[in-house]
């Protein structure tokens, strides 16, 4: 067996193509109209199709759970969260944090109110520990990692 993906269920899928375009940089690779694939791997589905597939009325699916979140990993997170303030309508979970291993990020909803968060790439949390003379071994207890892990990121 092979994962192929995350399907998340969207209420306008022009809406959430924008969204997923715009703010996170995916290309659509195949559109089937209610079902649509993104870039990475994630997939688009109509809720008015979806409830169909799952044999569940329109009223028995919930948005806005706060029980699951798309992570992603940015290599310019600096400027990643320059875009994101231009964008008017982001409505965000919290903003930019700096969790206790050194990654900065932020986490926003989509429209549809699933989470998205947006980390800094743990490559470049290692080489800035590093750049600031932190030793292989201090970056590994700092960040709660082992050291070939540092290592596999230099």
């Amino acid at each position: 067996m092979k994962f192929s993906g995350p399907l998340i269920v969207v209420s306008d899928m022009k809406k959430s193509k924008l969204f997923y375009s715009k703010v996170v940089g995916l290309d659509v690779i195949l559109d089937f109209g209610a079902n649509v694939t993104l870039t990475g791997g994630i997939v688009l589905q109509t809720k008015n199709s979806w409830t169909g597939l799952i044999h569940k009325s329109k009223n028995e699916i919930f948005f806005g759970g706060n029980d699951s979140e798309l992570y992603f990993e940015e290599d310019d997170f600096d400027n990643f969260i320059l875009k994101l303030r231009q964008i008017s309508d982001i409505c965000y979970v919290h903003p930019v944090i700096e969790h206790s291993l050194g990654q900065r990020v932020v986490r926003f909803y989509n429209p549809d109110k699933h989470i998205i968060e947006v980390g800094e790439n743990l490559n470049k949390v290692v080489r800035k520990f590093l750049n600031k003379g932190m030793s292989i071994e201090n970056i590994a207890t700092k960040m709660d990692v082992s050291i070939d892990y540092v290592k596999s990121c230099l």
